[in-house]
């Protein structure tokens, strides 16, 4: 679905429409659609990145939330995070070693791990969640909220463009 056409739906079904974008978060959408028109893609990210930057940290800490965990088991997130995070090429020890660090990062920080894949493996993802575990809460929110951005964009890029990019 193309922006223009997101742009002239009633609220409920942009929510509903850009919802899977962003695994939910019912008041950073809301906020979103009340945002219109974008007109263009680059418009409605832009915007939604600010929208994301500006919200309060309750309703930041939602929008990542919202995302599972990086190696959560496979029946329990969404179709696009399970292609995303590669549930049918991994290793049982990274997923051990993240499920290990997501632990760590959430009492850390008290708030759930979040970042843009990008095709990188978990064994390639276990040192990206070790550095995050020693960096400043406020730095890992404002990290996190930019990601599920990212990760929003290349759903829509992907759901536009269906041919698979290839990394």
């Amino acid at each position: 679905m193309d922006i223009a056409t997101l742009d002239a739906l009633p609220e409920a079904e942009f929510i509903a429409a850009t919802a899977p974008w962003f695994e939910g978060a019912p008041r950073f959408l809301a906020q979103l659609a009340a945002a219109r028109p974008f007109r263009d893609e680059s418009k409605f990210f832009v915007r939604a990145a600010e929208i994301a930057a500006a919200l309060p940290e309750p309703e930041q800490l939602e929008l990542i939330d919202a995302h599972p965990r990086l190696g959560a088991p496979p029946m329990s997130v969404s179709a696009a995070s399970f292609r995303e995070q590669g549930y049918d090429v991994e290793t049982t020890r990274a997923m051990a070693e993240l499920e290990r660090l997501n632990a760590a990062y959430e009492a850390r920080h008290g708030f759930r791990f979040c970042v843009f894949v990008n095709g990188r493996s978990r064994p390639e993802l276990v040192p990206v969640v070790e550095a995050a575990l020693d960096a400043d809460r406020a730095a890992e929110i404002r990290r996190a909220v930019a990601d599920v951005v990212a990760i929003a964009h290349d759903r829509y890029r992907r759901l536009a463009s269906p041919v698979e990019v290839t990394r």
